[in-house]
């Protein structure tokens, strides 16, 4: 749920160069749809689908305002943690942080499975079946709008996605345009330098639109390797003994909801007993899926 922001001629142009929507389908989620919107933190999005909804000014205010309640350490790599008498320590390039008496990780399963392995084998062997795949996107800002073209692309050659980002609610600014890759272009391109990619995705959008599109004032792609998990099924993974989890969408689908649905799972393992109460803003109700456990 990133929001990017581009310093161009034109002024600073945000970009949601993630998470282009999300849908409310559980109605514990859905609750919590309806609190942000009264905070004016999200608001519908027709075009993108009768059940859509973004994040205002952009994506990642719903994530600032889960954020803010809490104290946040920004911009710290964990490559491991560490064990010992008992208590957590999370080891990185700042070297050891800690102790700590749990650790959850929320993060892709290819990066959990390496973290997790010296200290859990089942949730290792879940995280290794989890296989994501990368995305490529593209940021675009262009001096005139892009005249007789739809604000949603879906599905148009190698696009799997490209949407009119200052269409969406609460962003003015001048034309800015997000396209993101379908899966198989983005794998085939992995590796490839970004701005190889910003020309190639540019070419893809003026062949979906049917004509020509102008110069870009500004241009830039990134690259998501985790990008799209089908999901284990398995909602969430907790080890009560060690004091060990894991949450994400790769637990369950590849969507906004199912992530926090996931950690909502985890945090009822965490707390002792589906019987206690959640600290959240949102009632505890809804569907919930069955949490797999490591070993006691």
């Amino acid at each position: 749920m990133s929001t990017r922001r581009l310093q161009t001629s034109l002024g600073e142009v945000p970009f949601d160069h993630g998470a282009q929507y999300f849908t409310a389908r559980d109605a514990a989620f859905g609750q919590m749809v309806g609190l942000w919107r009264d905070l004016g933190i999200v608001a519908p999005w027709p075009p993108a689908g009768t059940d859509a909804w973004v994040g205002t000014p952009g994506m990642n205010a719903i994530v600032k305002q889960l954020a803010a309640a809490h104290t946040v350490a920004w911009d710290h790599l964990v490559t491991g943690i560490a064990r010992k008498d008992g208590d957590w320590w999370l080891i990185g390039e700042a070297g050891s942080i800690g102790p700590f008496d749990a650790v959850m990780l929320a993060i892709p399963a290819e990066q959990a499975a390496v973290i997790l392995s010296l200290h859990d084998f089942s949730m290792t062997r879940i995280a290794l079946k989890a296989r994501s795949q990368p995305c490529w996107t593209g940021m675009f800002v262009f001096g005139r709008p892009l005249a007789g073209v739809p604000s949603v692309l879906r599905h148009e050659g190698d696009i799997a996605w490209a949407a009119r980002n200052n269409a969406k609610p609460n962003r003015p600014g001048p034309e800015a345009w997000v396209v993101q890759a379908n899966p198989s272009w983005s794998s085939a391109r992995v590796e490839d330098a970004p701005d190889q990619i910003s020309g190639l995705l540019l070419a893809a959008l003026s062949s979906a639109a049917g004509s020509v599109v102008p110069d870009p004032v500004a241009a830039v792609s990134h690259r998501w390797r985790y990008a799209l998990s089908a999901g284990t099924g398995d909602g969430a993974l907790w080890n009560d003994e060690l004091g060990l989890g894991a949450c994400g969408d790769w637990l369950l689908g590849p969507r906004v909801e199912c992530a926090w649905l996931s950690g909502r799972m985890l945090a009822r393992c965490l707390i002792g007993s589906e019987d206690n109460p959640i600290p959240t803003v949102a009632p505890a109700t809804g569907s919930l899926q069955p949490v797999s456990k490591g070993p006691r």
